[in-house]
């Protein structure tokens, strides 16, 4: 009888981190790039923000195009990120946060109507799950996704900020909104 091998694979990972912080109106936005590529972008407080030692060398050097797009679009001149985003995640996550970057600025989708866009429709509640774990909020515009109901439901952020963000894409904003 012959005894099953195993194999063991070491993994070595190369990959270098940076990250910086930048104020913005709903507060202070940490900057996370993996190998000079925005990574994550986390709020003060966020629910699900990795720990500060995973952040890598501060350095501001490969968030200044980051930066210039988040500038734009909080003084209401940019509604489409265009950035390189490494995301890293399950398929189904990455699926997800996808999707969330086809809505539309100004608008909101249901959990329900992404599981139907991604062809699962009775994944509502996976797709609330991979919309909380979104490492690259506001960019990645997870606020955007409501409940069945028109409630705000869940924000890692926190539901003031999302109401916040959602009430100044559709136009209440005169000029940047206040300070968070």
């Amino acid at each position: 009888m012959t005894t099953p091998r195993t194999a063991t694979t070491t993994v070595t990972t190369t990959a270098t981190r940076q990250h910086t912080v930048i104020d913005s109106p709903y507060g202070p936005l940490t900057l996370v790039a993996t190998d000079r590529v925005l990574a994550g972008l986390y709020m003060a407080g966020q629910r699900h923000r990795p720990a500060e030692e995973t952040f890598g060398v501060a350095d501001p050097g490969p968030f200044e195009e980051v930066a210039e797009q988040l500038d734009a679009y909080f003084a209401g001149e940019l509604r489409d990120f265009d950035l390189p985003l490494h995301l890293a995640g399950t398929p189904f996550q990455r699926s997800v946060w996808a999707e969330l970057r086809r809505i539309p600025y100004g608008e909101t989708r249901t959990y329900g109507e992404l599981a139907e866009h991604l062809g699962k429709p009775g994944a509502s509640r996976a797709v609330g799950l991979a919309n909380g774990r979104n490492p690259v909020g506001i960019i990645v515009p997870c606020h955007r996704v409501i409940g069945a109901s028109g409630s705000l439901t869940g924000y890692g952020g926190g539901l003031d900020r999302k109401q916040r963000l959602l009430a100044f894409e559709n136009g209440a904003h005169a000029g940047a909104p206040a300070l968070f």
